[in-house]
């Protein structure tokens, strides 16, 4: 395997602020219909008083975070394919709102090129600052066949 370059403390950033659109559109693709994030009434007579995105929807831009680093070109690996390992730590600290624009702080903090695999801190910070969600993410560059492998077979 190639060796593995990537310089730990390299960090992209991502915004957005999260729209209605984003919490129906999100709500019919998982089919997570909950009161918390569909139902406008029921959540004013709630501790948050309005409608709370879902924490998966952070995820997701987590995700896109991550798609960022690829795209930078901060960790590679030559003829390797970054693929998720998953999410550690996951935890929503703050309630995020229709309205709020959220941005994912996304920070390579491991590199283990024995391994192929990096792993990165997050922060979801809201607009005021306030630290909304956290998680750590674990990508591993898997290694392509050889050029002519798969059409020899």
């Amino acid at each position: 395997m190639d060796a593995m370059d990537g310089a730990i403390g390299t960090e992209v950033r991502f915004a957005k602020t999260i729209a209605e659109s984003d919490i129906y559109l999100f709500a019919g693709i998982t089919g997570d219909f909950a009161s918390n994030h569909v139902n406008e009434e029921a959540m004013k007579r709630s501790a948050y008083g309005r409608r709370i995105a879902h924490g998966v929807l952070l995820i997701g831009f987590m995700s896109t975070a991550s798609t960022l680093l690829i795209a930078k070109g901060a960790v590679a690996i030559a003829d390797s394919t970054p693929v998720s390992l998953g999410y550690d730590r996951v935890r929503f600290l703050a309630p995020v709102f229709i309205g709020d624009t959220i941005e994912v702080a996304y920070r390579v903090a491991e590199v283990d090129p024995e391994k192929s695999r990096t792993r990165s801190k997050i922060e979801v910070r809201n607009q005021r600052g306030e630290l909304v969600a956290v998680a750590e993410h674990i990508m591993k560059w898997v290694k392509n066949p050889e050029r002519g492998a798969l059409a020899a077979e």
